[in-house]
């Protein structure tokens, strides 16, 4: 591999939370490196990012945006991924094939909280991180009060590059604290140096003294420079901040307003001088350099109504030329992208991130290879647990047919969705992170496939079982026509089970009263009764004796005894003080401790029953909250909690048993139902 090629080029993920400017900063992006010539904004409709129509109508990034540019002899792949919550499955697949990360937070404190779970995400997985404080005209607060509250949220180090000059509408520049040069912004164009102003310059050498120290951590050469008192030259601390940035070892800090360009050629800069290249991320990832088949990762898949399917991938090893195989599939096209636009190109080098058509068998996350097969396994982000739900259904009856196969690439382009046909309601559900996520996952059936959908809340899988025991119901079944009859005549016992023992058959016939071949004619017909009981509901949790009978040596047959099955239960299990059971899940809720006594509340208000709570291993201030919950309370959880979390609050969650409903719900849910099938 060729170590000139690739380390020309940088991947660069841009993330962070809803609404902070990463689209905005993007189009900053290009626009300074001269890739376009007029930047797009948001509320017109016209950046490189966000150009699906269900982002514009939302105005807001609902799938990653790639774009190439060039700066200071590097080509630069910016891959602009959702800030959502609800979409936060796609930035922890893309960021797994970056070099480095943008994340990219408004200057409040009070939403600092935010950046919290990618934080943990990118420490987890030792991805170098630098942070851009956008909007800092706007800033609610001093500088250095978001920086500490920065800190708290942060596993590494916080080293800020920089120091404002100004505050909120009041900024008109920045001190850099590696050369400790001062800058005055200028819409659109390069800052000017200035004098370092003298009101700030006790500020600026606690922030500088503030970074060196922090360095000296990892380098002892850089600590003894300090202990003499030695001020270290500016090649040496860059030099710092390359090694331990590339090592995830501290955060650098950077500011701007990306709106104006504020601040954005001194992150280019520091892109350029202090990520890692592209071979040093593929070392990090234990990737066999020395191999010289071409080593691929898919990081995101897109479907077009058009275009067919493209797998946005980096290429951590080797030359790919268009046309190759990789794994099962013949490449069908290899392209830079831009936003919505491709460049075709014949082949990528080692460090790239590329789009390749038509690779029908891969699928998000997949390592591939030109052989078949490979041993060579890159991680990738975990699947999110689903924790919303809607059931769906095509407007047109006719649709039904072909709703499986874009529900299947739907899933294929959104791993963090999923879909299954209910076995008790027969409902198509679909599953995904919330109200929104699911929301442009119907406009993207709509768009996409041409699948109009109606969706609604759906059924919850209640069942029934009794509380008592009835003996000796007898079921007779006697019907005389022209020629043979039929009849059939049985006594059985109902019993009820302990929960969780399902429905059990037995059978004491003495004397041959019943003869043997009609006995599984009996449990036949019970256990098709027991498919919808006197409540309307599958029942469980039930055992039925066969204990006697009489039978014809004529019109007795296999459909006779089955409906005297039928009658017997029908006559008996409303006699056995049915009831309803819910299904109840085991929930496990993650949020930071300030709003753990706020999920207490939150759970009990639900009819929830809360087990007990932790300390979140390995996430420094959060709590696992241990509970099981009915699954009829569980439908709009997952947004209350974000509501009451600042939007970082998530659960998991299992089916662990049914229960019994409260008499009140239960008359409650018998009546609606009853009146539902009506």
């Amino acid at each position: 591999m060729a170590k000139a090629a690739v380390s020309r080029s940088r991947n660069v993920a841009i993330v962070g939370p809803y609404s902070s400017g990463k689209t905005t900063l993007l189009e900053s992006l290009l626009s300074v490196t001269g890739t376009i010539s007029r930047k797009g904004s948001i509320p017109e409709g016209n950046t490189v990012g966000d150009h699906t129509p269900e982002a514009r109508n939302r105005q807001m990034t609902v799938e990653t945006n790639a774009a190439c540019t060039e700066y200071g002899g590097i080509r630069f792949t910016f891959l602009d991924c959702p800030g959502s919550i609800e979409l936060l499955q796609e930035p922890l697949h893309v960021l797994m094939g970056v070099d480095a990360a943008i994340v990219v937070c408004e200057p409040d404190p009070s939403r600092v909280l935010t950046v919290s779970p990618l934080l943990h995400f990118l420490d987890k997985w030792e991805i170098p991180h630098v942070l851009w404080l956008n909007k800092m005209d706007r800033a609610s607060a001093p500088f250095s009060e978001v920086l500490d509250t920065l800190k708290s949220v942060s596993s590494r180090p916080l080293v800020p590059h920089q120091y404002p000059i100004g505050a909120s509408e009041d900024l008109v520049g920045f001190i850099d604290l590696v050369s400790e040069q001062a800058y005055h912004y200028h819409a659109g164009a390069a800052a000017d140096p200035v004098p370092l102003p003298a009101d700030l310059a006790d500020e600026e050498k606690a922030a500088r003294t503030e970074m060196l120290e922090t360095l000296a951590d990892f380098d002892d050469h850089l600590l003894e420079e300090l202990l003499e008192e030695i001020d270290p030259p500016e090649d040496e601390i860059i030099q710092d901040l390359k090694m331990e940035l590339g090592a995830d070892l501290v955060v650098p800090v950077f500011l701007g307003v990306a709106s104006k360009d504020y601040g954005v050629r001194p992150l280019l800069d520091a892109l350029v001088r202090e990520t890692p290249e592209p071979q040093v991320t593929a070392e990090r990832r234990g990737i066999d350099l020395s191999a010289s088949e071409p080593l691929v990762q898919i990081l995101k898949t897109y479907y077009s109504p058009q275009g067919g399917k493209l797998s946005l991938a980096r290429l951590w090893r080797g030359t790919l030329k268009d046309g190759a195989s990789l794994g099962v599939d013949r490449m069908g096209g290899l392209y830079s992208l831009m936003g919505s636009q491709q460049q075709a190109l014949s082949a990528a080098e080692a460090g790239s991130v590329v789009a390749i058509a038509r690779l029908e068998n891969a699928k998000t996350g997949d390592t591939l290879t030109t052989a078949e097969t490979t041993d060579e396994i890159l991680p990738t982000g975990d699947i999110l647990p689903a924790v919303y739900s809607l059931a769906i259904a095509p407007e047109k009856r006719d649709d039904e047919v072909k709703l499986s196969g874009a529900l299947n690439k739907l899933v294929d382009e959104d791993p963090a969705l999923h879909w299954e046909q209910h076995g008790d309601t027969h409902e198509v559900i679909l599953w995904g992170q919330g109200d929104v996520h699911l929301k442009i996952a119907m406009d993207w059936l709509n768009r996409k496939y041409n699948l109009p959908m109606t969706t609604h809340v759906p059924q919850v899988a209640y069942k029934e079982t009794i509380r008592n025991a009835k003996a000796d119901i007898r079921g007779r079944y006697k019907h005389q026509t022209g020629g043979h009859g039929q009849f059939g005549d049985i006594y059985i016992d109902i019993q009820p089970l302990p929960r969780g023992e399902g429905f059990k058959f037995d059978e004491k016939i003495v004397g041959g009263v019943v003869p043997k071949q009609y006995i599984p004619s009996v449990e036949t017909g019970v256990r098709e009764f027991l498919k919808q009981g006197p409540l309307g509901f599958p029942v469980v949790d039930v055992s039925v004796t066969l204990k006697n009978g009489s039978y014809h040596h004529v019109d007795s047959s296999d459909q006779a005894f089955k409906q005297a099955a039928r009658i017997a239960m029908q006559t008996g299990l409303p006699e056995c003080k049915p009831t309803l059971l819910e299904p109840v899940a085991a929930l496990s809720v993650s949020v930071p401790n300030r709003f753990t006594s706020n999920v207490l509340t939150l759970i009990s208000g639900r009819r929830g029953q809360v087990m007990g709570y932790n300390h979140k291993e390995n996430w420094p201030g959060w709590d696992e909250v241990s509970a099981q919950l009915p699954v009829a309370e569980m439908q709009t959880l997952i947004l209350e909690l974000r509501s009451l979390s600042m939007g970082v609050g998530f659960f998991s969650w299992q089916y662990d048993h049914l229960s019994m409903v409260p008499e009140r719900l239960k008359e409650k849910i018998v009546a609606e139902i009853s009146s539902q099938q009506q």
